[in-house]
């Protein structure tokens, strides 16, 4: 029975990235394109080749997102690469799909490039919150800080390095393509992320994770071996438990996704998750 509760969790996970994935590639075909808008991210890169060179854009799009999964292998894991596959190639499907679809808001580009931005934040949103991922920059990002954090031993953001990428993709369009879609774009930035960070408590941020648990060991050689960090442990006892122990252990969004799955696999333990804003050392 528990593993059949397991394997339909995975499959409701991959339904929701799929869901998510159609939904932005709906608000991005349909909504943002046809009024002089566009996505953020490495989806915004093939957006930007596909205007420049009259590239199909599912294609341009696919092809900008494929160096990055293939990245997100090697150092986030195959797991995480399967999800962020399976989103993006449901994204870039969608594209071609809702292309091809006559659909059209009759009203002012403001209010239909933030009805769009909404739209792609919460199919966005799903997608992260069931551990995928369907833009590049966002891989870039964790692997950046991952680099970082394993060299320097401390927690960082990634919110300066998505920023730092996403600034770089608006000033290509305010240069090559056109200005005003370089801001109703940044519109389409702004409100999408509201939306994710409303949805799932600001991706980008440091994760708290605190565990209690009464057999530490595995847990802590898990943590080690996996994600390659270390844990703050506690001394603690239950009102009803008695002696246990607490483990605090810092992540970022995407290895909050490893965490889950090997707290999962040590039966007997208590789990939560907050969001950090600043760790001063």
């Amino acid at each position: 029975m528990e593993k059949l509760n397991k394997a339909l969790q995975g499959m409701m996970s991959y339904l929701f990235i799929i869901l998510g994935a159609l939904m932005a590639s709906f608000s991005v075909a349909c909504i943002l394109l046809p009024n002089d808008a566009i996505d953020y991210g490495t989806a915004g890169i093939g957006i930007i080749i596909s205007k420049l060179t009259g590239l199909d854009l599912s294609i341009a799009v696919i092809l900008t997102f494929v160096p990055f999964v293939l990245a997100g292998v090697f150092l986030l894991g195959v797991k995480f690469s399967i999800k962020a596959l399976v989103g993006s190639v449901a994204y870039t499907v969608g594209l071609e799909i809702f292309e091809k679809i006559p659909f059209e808001i009759n009203t002012e580009h403001f209010l239909a490039v933030a009805f769009g931005g909404a739209l792609l934040g919460f199919g966005l949103s799903l997608i992260l919150r069931y551990g995928g991922c369907i833009d590049g920059s966002e891989i870039l990002a964790n692997i950046v800080v991952k680099l970082i954090s394993d060299k320097s031993g401390k927690n960082y953001s990634m919110m300066p390095i998505l920023i730092i990428f996403n600034a770089a993709v608006y000033a290509t369009v305010f240069f090559l393509i056109d200005r005003n879609s370089a801001l109703l774009s940044l519109l389409v930035y702004v409100v999408a992320t509201l939306i994710i960070d409303r949805f799932t408590d600001r991706f980008e941020a440091i994760k708290q994770v605190t565990i209690i648990t009464k057999d530490e060991s595995n847990l802590i050689s898990a943590i080690k071996d996996k994600l390659k960090k270390t844990c703050t442990i506690i001394n603690s006892k239950g009102a009803i438990a008695g002696e246990n122990r607490t483990l605090i252990c810092y992540v970022n969004y995407f290895e909050l996704q490893k965490l889950r799955d090997i707290i999962l696999k040590n039966k007997g333990t208590f789990s939560t998750v907050s969001t950090i804003d600043e760790i001063i050392k």
